[in-house]
């Protein structure tokens, strides 16, 4: 972490646009522009756009890029081929998640990382300990903004505004284009459940690319929906669902685990002894039954009021309604449709196990 936030590239268009700004991982960020609830809307029925350009880019380069890459990641980098990219996590060598991130191929020799952001100096050491051997490591977090653009419309107004080219890129593929000038690299992935590019674009040309989405009709959104609309799609928040001391297994990340790989990863051996016995408890997701809100920290407890688990995300389902969440619980209490009896401030709430993602998107949006 920096002793002081620091702006984004696109800082000075926020702020002149009214944006609530917060503190986040050493970045000032927007926490919202018009409101959570309006924001996380335009991008369930239409388009926003985020500056999410405090994330981490990481690059690897040279002939053993892609040994450096299955050495650092538990899932299987060698299935990848040019502009492909895939979900994984990174290991410690007792099996806890360092980061959860993407990893993209551009060619045999060159590989990115992206990954959290309060992660970034922690990912580059863990990177350059563990491989730093086998090939060149950059750090490129400071030279690139990243925008992201998600929505059932996200993808038709990203083509309009960056090239054709775009149009024939393939769910975790990548493509290159030109918006407002700027060459920009197009990955079609994203946090929010909905279809969409995430952009890679170079400092200096990142407010050109923000306006020009902007007046192709995407609207601003900020962290504040950008955590309701992940939670509906269940996907994990580092350092609240998932961090150094929770494995992939509980996590319900084993499928990013792939223990036959060419090079075994970090963590390999501890990720084998985990599964050979079974985690201990579980990631569930949940549905609030009874009336509020529950937040993370919040308390799992048995029927004798023992606390047994904890929240680690919780909050409004503003698309599918009512209040969602995940929690970890024992194992043997993780099952779905099963009530739970969660305790926040005092006061106990019921809740239902919930399998899945509480919100999917609709089949209008092309593999």
């Amino acid at each position: 972490m920096r002793d002081s936030p620091r702006p984004t590239p696109l800082h000075a268009a926020h702020v002149e646009r009214g944006a609530k700004m917060v503190e986040f991982c050493g970045f000032h960020m927007p926490l919202s522009f018009e409101g959570i609830l309006a924001e996380h809307e335009s991008v369930r029925t239409h388009a926003g756009i985020f500056d999410v350009s405090h994330m981490g880019e990481v690059d690897f380069r040279g002939p053993d890029a892609l040994r450096a890459i299955q050495r650092l990641v538990t899932n299987d980098a060698s299935k990848l081929t040019d502009d492909r990219a895939l979900y994984t996590v990174v290991c410690h060598e007792d099996g806890g998640i360092v980061d959860d991130c993407i990893v993209y191929r551009f060619a045999s020799d060159h590989f990115r990382i992206v990954v959290n952001a309060a992660n970034v100096d922690k990912d580059v050491q863990h990177f350059v300990r563990y491989a730093g051997d086998l090939c060149e490591i950059e750090n490129r977090s400071d030279a690139l903004a990243l925008i992201a653009v998600q929505g059932p419309n996200a993808r038709e107004l990203t083509v309009r505004s960056c090239g054709e080219a775009l149009r024939e890129i393939p769910s975790f593929g990548l493509g290159r284009g030109t918006c407002a000038g700027v060459e920009v690299v197009a990955a079609r992935t994203g946090y929010t459940g909905e279809d969409g590019f995430e952009l890679f674009v170079p400092n200096e040309g990142a407010l050109a690319v923000w306006n020009e989405l902007l007046d192709a009709g995407a609207k601003p959104i900020g962290l504040g929906a950008r955590d309701t609309l992940r939670l509906e799609a269940r996907l994990c928040l580092y350092g609240n669902d998932i961090d150094d001391h929770t494995n992939p297994y509980e996590a319900g990340l084993g499928w990013v685990v792939k223990l036959d790989a060419s090079e075994p990863c970090v963590g390999h051996d501890a990720l084998v002894r985990i599964k050979q016995e079974g985690p201990l408890r579980k990631l569930v997701g949940f549905r609030v039954t009874s009336r509020g809100i529950v937040r993370a920290g919040a308390e799992v407890l048995d029927d004798d009021d023992a606390v047994v688990g904890r929240v680690t995300s919780g909050g409004p389902a503003p698309t599918v309604g009512g209040a969602i969440g995940m929690a970890y619980v024992p194992t043997a209490m993780a099952q779905s449709g099963s009530e739970l009896r969660l305790r926040q401030r005092g006061k106990i709430l019921q809740a239902d196990q919930h399998k899945g993602p509480f919100y999917k998107r609709e089949s209008r949006a092309t593999p």
